[in-house]
């Protein structure tokens, strides 16, 4: 198995993580399908989205797989006054990641990264390792570290 960037930047940081494999259906890239292969809780699969302040520019934010973003909250702590969804067209041109494979870590660029504060939550959860049919399990106190992200809430 070739490592993606993600696994790669955690291993350069040497934090511990495991990967999950599970079968992709091309039908299905939700993350309730994904966590039901890899069989975790739905709040402990954490899905990336790519979306776009007013004033920051690209940023992530990663909430538990069955919830929806706050894009109120979101520009709040993101010091925006609006934050858009990326058009799904604009996102492997910006991040290098294909739907169902977007990974808040190893993007074409370092943008922000919002983990919703829930992550804290569990002892691990589980992130896209870059790639659609692998997951990156680790803490969330990790990928805080290893995506300098903040926590907030910014789910609905």
């Amino acid at each position: 198995m070739k490592k993606t960037n993600a696994a790669r930047i955690l291993d350069k940081m040497n934090i511990a993580y495991d990967i999950k494999e599970y079968e992709v259906d091309l039908n299905d890239l939700s993350a309730v399908h994904v966590a039901a292969n890899v069989g975790m809780d739905i709040k402990m699969v954490f899905k990336t989205l790519v979306a776009r302040g007013d004033k920051t520019g690209v940023l992530m934010a990663c909430i538990p797989g069955d919830d929806e973003l706050n894009l109120k909250k979101l520009a709040t702590v993101s010091n925006n006054k609006k934050v858009e969804m990326v058009h799904l067209k604009e996102v492997q041109g910006l991040t290098g990641y294909i739907r169902g494979g977007c990974s808040p870590l190893g993007a074409k660029k370092n943008f922000p990264v919002f983990l919703h504060e829930s992550a804290l939550d569990f002892p691990r959860i589980a992130i896209s390792a870059g790639k659609r049919g692998e997951q990156l399990l680790l803490s969330a106190a990790d990928l805080i570290t290893a995506a300098n992200a903040q926590t907030a809430d910014i789910i609905k």
